[in-house]
């Protein structure tokens, strides 16, 4: 859902950003990777000494790499195969080492293995979010939308867990995972329910 509210908005905020980097000769693949990269060191460094909220800061800033490398390829006309798939992959590894440093500091720091498996959860069922589209989109059809995108998980997951590192109680992050796993769920079956009809449709033709 934030992707179709934001996009407009955060493109013409990055957009200078992004001329500048041009400017510099920095290209969209490595700000991509940067991007990744910084992200990574805020979930597994950070996260797991109980730094949640300055890790939080950390990641949210590299997260921004993930809004300027399309727009630098759209300002340089690279919309390329590869870029999207550079992309894409490092999303995938960027969102997982975010799950995955939350779930080391409530399964080691925290003594919160509740939290640290509705963490994992959250990994695992956001993967088969970004899998159904995949797999969709390569059997020729549209498979993305739903209730959680990429992007909305993100951003419950960073503020909530920025507002716990704050002082907020962590069940609040506790009962924020728990309500994106149910959430992720409803994707995979808006998703699966899409795909489903544009299949049995070609089909039909």
């Amino acid at each position: 859902m934030l992707n179709a509210i934001a996009r407009a908005a955060f493109t013409k905020l990055f957009t200078p950003l992004a001329q500048l980097l041009i400017k510099l000769g920095i290209g969209p693949d490595a700000v991509t990777v940067i991007g990744t990269l910084g992200v990574c060191v805020g979930a597994l460094v950070l996260y797991p000494m109980g730094q949640l909220f300055w890790g939080t800061v950390v990641i949210t800033f590299f997260v921004f790499g993930d809004m300027l490398d399309g727009i630098m390829a759209r300002l340089l006309d690279r919309n390329s195969t590869w870029g999207a798939f550079l992309d894409s992959t490092m999303d995938r590894l960027a969102d997982s080492a975010v799950f995955v440093g939350l779930a080391l500091w409530y399964f080691l720091g925290a003594d919160d293995p509740l939290t640290a498996l509705l963490a994992l959860a959250c990994l695992v069922m956001g993967s088969i979010v970004s899998y159904v589209r995949a797999r969709g989109e390569g059997l020729g059809v549209q498979a993305s939308g739903g209730i959680a995108e990429r992007a909305d998980r993100l951003l419950v997951t960073l503020v909530v867990t920025g507002l716990v590192g704050l002082g907020l109680p962590d069940s609040v992050l506790t009962i924020a995972l728990a309500i994106l796993v149910v959430l992720c769920c409803i994707t995979i079956a808006q998703r699966m329910s899409n795909v489903y009809v544009q299949l049995r449709s070609k089909e039909s033709d």
